[in-house]
């Protein structure tokens, strides 16, 4: 109890609950937490699962404007008849399956059939291989002399392809290519002017030799990559085991690089199989057509032969034959998917 001068008497634990009573009555903030406003209107949010499509759509549509119209087109340009008359009068007459129905009873297309899997089969053989000896190279080497040679293939693959051709006609020229001076150096008769590309199949041998030397650097980067995640102990473990290198291959580097063989195998067989530019660049799939593949040989026949529907039916068959290849590897990818 306080008394005031005037001898009036009050009480301080009375006005304590007034004041907090108006406190409490003064009315709070508008923006202050806790209090409830009413919802504001306006546009919806959309679900939540709906981003990763959104973001992916114009991609997707700009991929099938690019690649879906003119697979579609050219898969029914199979099905006309456009040669040089029709393409004059543009006209396109529909056939049916007279284009496949040639094709499929044409000894040179066989022929082609057979050259551009072979031509495949050598060229992914050699780049595993020797991609793979390089790569693991590359993890025995010391750290300047793996930088030399990563820089080494880093250069040999950014070259560009038309390039690397005329790099190679000069090698392989008649008159003035070095490959002639230097069997001739090296003692050998008949290359005062021999000519490498005589034969189809002389040619398809220095376009392998072109297409391995450009693709061994991806292999070898990626496999040194991949090797840099084997980890130490299994080799040391393989050592004690004692186990020789070709073992320690087999039983500590394929097993745990299985994924890695598998997609860059997967991957080079549809870069060699749909290697148009080096063979066409060459000689044009000459000599007498002997090198073509069957990128090449589209192309022949529906720009030089102005057979279009048929140059548009071996470019069908080519996809489907590629698809049914690959079909393999997709269940070997698979299968070892469930296995993990």
């Amino acid at each position: 109890m306080t008394v005031h001068s005037q001898g009036a008497a009050t009480s301080a634990p009375q006005d304590a609950p007034q004041k907090s009573v108006r406190v409490a009555e003064t009315p709070p903030p508008a923006g202050a937490k806790g209090t409830s406003t009413s919802p504001r209107r306006g546009r919806k949010s959309l679900p939540e699962g709906w981003w990763p499509y959104l973001l992916v759509g114009p991609a997707v549509l700009s991929m099938a404007g690019l690649l879906l119209y003119p697979l579609v087109k050219n898969i029914i340009l199979s099905f006309q008849k456009v040669d040089k008359i029709e393409f004059i009068q543009r006209k396109s007459p529909f056939t049916g399956l007279d284009n496949y129905t040639q094709l499929l009873g044409d000894s040179q297309f066989w022929t082609v059939v057979v050259r551009s899997f072979a031509f495949t089969a050598a060229n992914v053989a050699l780049i595993m291989i020797i991609g793979s000896l390089i790569g693991i190279l590359l993890n025995k080497l010391g750290k300047w002399m793996r930088l030399v040679l990563s820089m080494a293939l880093v250069m040999a693959w950014a070259m560009p392809i038309v390039a690397s051709v005329t790099v190679f006609q000069w090698l392989f020229d008649e008159q003035f290519g070095v490959m002639n001076w230097v069997m001739r150096t090296l003692g050998f008769s008949g290359y005062e002017q021999h000519n490498w590309f005589g034969t189809g199949f002389a040619t398809l041998v220095i376009v392998t030799i072109l297409v391995v030397w450009g693709s061994i650097p991806f292999v070898a980067l990626n496999m040194y990559a991949g090797l840099t995640t084997v980890s130490g102990e299994l080799y040391e473990a393989a050592r004690m085991d004692g186990a020789n290198g070709w073992q320690t291959f087999w039983k500590v580097v394929f097993p745990n690089l299985k994924s890695f063989f598998l997609v860059t195998t997967f991957l080079e067989v549809i870069w060699v199989f749909k290697a148009f530019t080096q063979v066409y660049a060459m000689k044009a799939g000459g000599p007498d057509r002997g090198s073509e593949i069957l990128p090449v040989f589209a192309y022949v026949e529906g720009q030089s032969q102005f057979h279009y529907g048929l140059a548009a039916a071996i470019s069908v068959l080519t996809i489907l034959m590629l698809v049914i290849v690959m079909s393999f590897y997709f269940r070997l990818i698979l299968k070892q998917e469930e296995e993990q």
